[in-house]
């Protein structure tokens, strides 16, 4: 007996072949490419460089700075323009301690001067407490006793150049930083000229009272809390520091071009 085996036509063979190699090499390329997809570093949304491993990736994150914060409202330091340049006018304080005299020269710090020449204007100094008094030093002042008011002049206006020294007498805006002044006064005792350099622009001095500006109260020394001034007002400073001297008054008595 013979066996009948079933044979396939040669070139339907070949076709098979043909169409077998075709599916392995499509599937190993899908396979290959699978594989390289996994190892790629997606493009980074935090703007981070690509090609970081995941630890780098993490640590340059920590590592990159925030972005810096934007200006508070109503914090921005205004342009100088507009503020009178030259010309003189004269403050006179009534205080605890006796009275005194302040002679601003407008050329000296113009933005300085001008910036005090409103808050007189607009009576801000009345009942302000000389809240740090260091003898030998300084009598610092300009935290109005009411919040509320304190809050309205609580702008910062850009910095003045120094153009006069820090000598017994003067009168000069206290500061944070650059471009920070807003209302705080402080009146040199002795000759601070090393105040210069770091920024300090006077804008006045005391012509008459010196003696009495002398007799300031230094008993609480730098004891009395800013913070607490700007958020309570003279309410603490009158329980916590009752024997400060404050300003009765202060009020612009003369002015000239």
């Amino acid at each position: 007996m013979f066996r009948s085996y079933r044979t396939f036509p040669v070139c339907g063979l070949s076709a098979m072949r043909r169409s077998l190699r075709l599916f392995l090499f499509c599937l190993c390329a899908g396979f290959s490419v699978g594989l390289l997809s996994g190892c790629a570093e997606e493009q980074s949304s935090s703007g981070l460089p690509p090609g970081l491993g995941v630890y780098e990736r993490q640590k340059a994150v920590l590592e990159t700075p925030p972005p810096p914060p934007p200006p508070e409202p109503g914090k921005e330091a205004p342009a100088s323009e507009g503020v009178p340049v030259v010309g003189r006018f004269r403050v006179k304080f009534e205080t605890t301690a006796g009275e005194f005299e302040v002679d601003v020269d407008r050329s000296w710090a113009p933005i300085g001067a001008q910036r005090f020449y409103e808050l007189v204007k607009d009576q801000f100094y009345d009942n302000c407490r000389f809240f740090r008094v260091v003898p030998g030093f300084v009598a610092q002042f300009g935290i109005n006793g009411d919040p509320g008011k304190h809050r309205k002049w609580n702008r910062q206006i850009s910095d003045d150049p120094v153009i006069k020294s820090n000598v017994r007498g003067t009168l000069c805006f206290a500061t944070s930083g650059p471009n920070s002044r807003t209302s705080q006064l402080f009146i040199n005792f002795n000759d601070n000229a090393n105040l210069d350099k770091m920024g300090f622009a006077v804008f006045g001095s005391v012509v008459e009272g010196m003696h009495n500006v002398d007799g300031i109260n230094p008993q609480y020394g730098e004891d009395p809390n800013q913070q607490m001034i700007e958020e309570t007002g003279n309410q603490y400073l009158q329980e916590n520091f009752p024997e400060l001297d404050f300003i009765k008054k202060a009020v612009i008595v003369s002015e000239s071009e």
